[in-house]
């Protein structure tokens, strides 16, 4: 009997943090967002969809998420193909890729903030070589595009490292014989990169696609450093629901819709990138 049990005591703690800080929690977002005072009503989503803000924020979160993910995938299959390939000083290569991962969302936000504030890193760069005449106000108002900019860059530098990292791993369980035996059939690198990597690193990609698209759904410090309102996505409307409005059942109404749209895109990523129990190594 103990060891019969011994898997399931094992598992218990996992299982005990789960129900009390996710599903627990999960449980009383949903109640909120299905209700208004005690009555079951469907009015707090209408109220979200029927705010002026709301295609904006859905507009922003959804172009934001399809030009970074992308950009972010592209590094970090170059990054990790690099990494995979040193003979010495892998591991420096690795840990000087990965620096960003230690760093605060809201931190890497007041980097960047840094970089473009009027005072700031770029400014005095163009002013020291003669190409403005006055500090430019590259986050204000009225530069949203800059803002997206700005937001983009952060966030590719802020957690492409992520996506690297569990490249390099998945990379790693490649044999080394399938590259081998292609070299010799004179298969170029270019060709051993599509016929062999990338198949064979389908499992990696599935998990880093998805990861990276639900934290970029959820998206919140880098822009309210960089943007403040200017640039408003799903997360930071939420948290004015929640904060500013002081209308805790919009506030899940928009935390279950951001919920939703990453079920929906997890699903996608799993269907599109799955892969057969026979062609797994």
């Amino acid at each position: 009997m103990h060891g019969k049990a011994l898997p399931y005591l094992l598992l218990m703690p996992a299982t005990l943090f789960l129900c009390i800080f996710f599903l627990y929690p999960f449980a009383l977002v949903a109640f909120e967002a299905v209700t208004r005072d005690g009555a079951f009503t469907l009015d707090n989503f209408r109220t979200m969809a029927g705010s002026w803000k709301f295609p904006v924020t859905v507009r922003n979160t959804l172009l934001l998420a399809a030009i970074v993910v992308p950009i972010q995938l592209t590094m970090a299959l170059l990054m990790a193909s690099v990494v995979s390939r040193l003979e010495t000083g892998r591991s420096a290569a690795l840990y000087v890729f990965a620096i960003p991962l230690g760093i605060s969302d809201l931190a890497a936000g007041l980097i960047w903030l840094a970089i473009f504030d009027q005072s700031g890193f770029l400014n005095t760069l163009l002013s020291s070589l003669g190409v403005i005449d006055r500090p430019v106000m590259f986050l204000g108002y009225q530069s949203k595009l800059t803002i997206f900019i700005a937001v983009a860059l952060a966030e590719i530098w802020r957690a492409t490292a992520i996506m690297m990292v569990i490249l390099v791993a998945g990379m790693g369980l490649i044999p080394k014989e399938y590259y081998e035996a292609a070299e010799v059939f004179g298969a170029s690198p270019w060709q051993r990169f599509l016929r062999i990597t990338l198949p064979l690193l389908r499992p990696s990609l599935q998990t880093a696609i998805i990861l990276r698209v639900i934290l970029a759904f959820e998206v919140f410090a880098v822009v309210a450093a960089l943007g403040g309102t200017n640039l408003p996505v799903l997360m930071g409307e939420t948290y004015n629901w929640q904060f500013t409005l002081q209308d805790r059942n919009v506030a899940a109404a928009s935390a279950l819709l951001i919920l939703a749209i990453s079920i929906g895109f997890t699903l996608f990523f799993l269907r599109v990138l799955r892969v057969p129990k026979e062609a797994r190594i």
